[in-house]
């Protein structure tokens, strides 16, 4: 199995400080915008929205149609890299996840190429890191006029939002789960993550005005503004402004990518996050590959060691740990001329960056007896409903599996 490098030069500084345990840490510098990350992908729709606004004036129509849809893009001549001149501070609320890690510190490069400032925060160092975090926060906080999210599920971001002032609010992607976010918030619903079942324990109760404060935040007022930029199928609740991502900065920069004549299979997190039984999962990957002749498996960030290594040395496939998010990694290249998955975000966003390139996307749907029993009633109508809005993918039936 592959595995990432790390950055070029080591870690950024920021990352080797020491945690900070006052309730006021240093003070943070200020920015007019600030973005706050936990993962690779939201980072990545930090670029891409930087990118965006920065070529496409605020009096444009934020309704435009998708111009990716209408036909074959042309494919760049030459790399638009010019850092862009934004006043952005990204903060990376670090996890503690070492590939999730990884892929941070590559992307956090990249936005510094951008001309961004990154601000790497250990939030998760220890004990009084929260509290250390938030202190430190509080002043740029209050002074920024923009606040970009990528989860507003999170409660860190959560707690953040208790402290701000920002006139704008603007969620970047997440994958799929910007889908939930938008039909909860829509419909008055507490924020709640779809794989998740209802709660209402001691955390969920003692969290829930919090939660409450930030769909109050999350809810557009005359004092407020609130944008989703995604390449979600999403339709825009009252008051907030939905902006399309079309990944330009992605196309931009990187590709077109070198194609191979093999086929890829793309991972999930579905077995991790107890969605999906694991045997079944293994199983729905066996077939695939057997039916379409793939030979490289492209592991989600979150997915076990151990269940990899099963993918690896029982069913003979090629497993890759990317060192940046897939639309990266695929706009690259090599990639194969076709691309499978199970749904997630992927089957959005791949025919978008690859958009022109000659690579088709395939989805396998999720047979309803490959669900653990503890997976949440929410989960079979959700999956369905990622497969059903992608467009330009091609629609694969249930894996044949064997008899359990």
């Amino acid at each position: 199995m592959t595995s990432p490098e790390g950055p070029p030069g080591g870690p950024p500084p920021e990352a080797a400080a020491t945690p900070v345990r006052r309730l006021r840490g240093p003070k943070a510098p200020t920015a007019d915008t600030l973005a706050f990350v936990e993962s690779p992908v939201q980072l990545l729709n930090v670029l891409e929205w930087a990118h965006h606004t920065a070529h496409h004036p605020a009096h444009h129509p934020p309704d435009e149609p998708r111009p990716l849809r209408d036909g074959v893009p042309r494919q760049p001549t030459h790399r638009d890299i010019t850092p862009l001149a934004t006043d952005l501070l990204v903060v990376v609320l670090a996890p503690h996840d070492p590939m999730t890690r990884g892929q941070l510190r590559r992307m956090a490069e990249l936005a510094r190429d951008q001309g961004h400032r990154v601000r790497w925060q250990e939030a998760r160092g220890g004990p009084g890191a929260p509290v250390g975090t938030i202190g430190s926060l509080a002043r740029p906080l209050r002074r920024a006029r923009r606040i970009v999210i990528g989860d507003p599920f999170s409660r860190y971001v959560q707690l953040l939002l208790t402290i701000t002032r920002a006139r704008e609010l603007v969620v970047v992607d997440d994958g799929t789960a910007t889908m939930e976010f938008v039909s909860q918030l829509a419909r008055g619903e507490r924020l709640v993550r779809w794989h998740r079942h209802g709660g209402g324990g001691a955390r969920d109760l003692l969290f829930a005005p919090v939660s409450a404060s930030t769909r109050r935040m999350l809810t557009p007022n005359n004092r407020r503004s609130v944008q989703v930029f995604t390449a979600m199928p999403v339709e825009a609740p009252p008051g907030v402004t939905v902006t399309p991502n079309d990944f330009a900065w992605t196309r931009a920069t990187y590709g077109p990518p070198r194609l191979t004549r093999g086929t890829d299979l793309v991972g999930t997190s579905l077995v991790e996050t107890g969605v999906v039984d694991p045997e079944r999962y293994l199983d729905a990957v066996a077939a695939l590959a057997d039916a379409h002749g793939a030979t490289r498996y492209f592991a989600h960030r979150r997915e076990h060691t151990d269940k990899l290594r099963r993918i690896s040395t029982e069913l003979g496939l090629e497993v890759v740990r990317p060192e940046l998010p897939l639309e990266l990694v695929a706009r690259r290249g090599p990639i194969g001329r076709t691309v499978l998955s199970f749904p997630s975000t992927v089957v959005h966003t791949l025919p978008l960056a690859l958009a022109g390139t000659g690579v088709g996307v395939a989805v396998c749907d999720i047979d309803p007896a490959w669900l653990t029993e503890n997976a949440s009633p929410r989960a079979e109508g959700f999956l369905s409903g990622v497969t059903g809005t992608a467009r330009d993918v091609r629609r694969l039936p249930h894996a044949p599996l064997p008899a359990p």
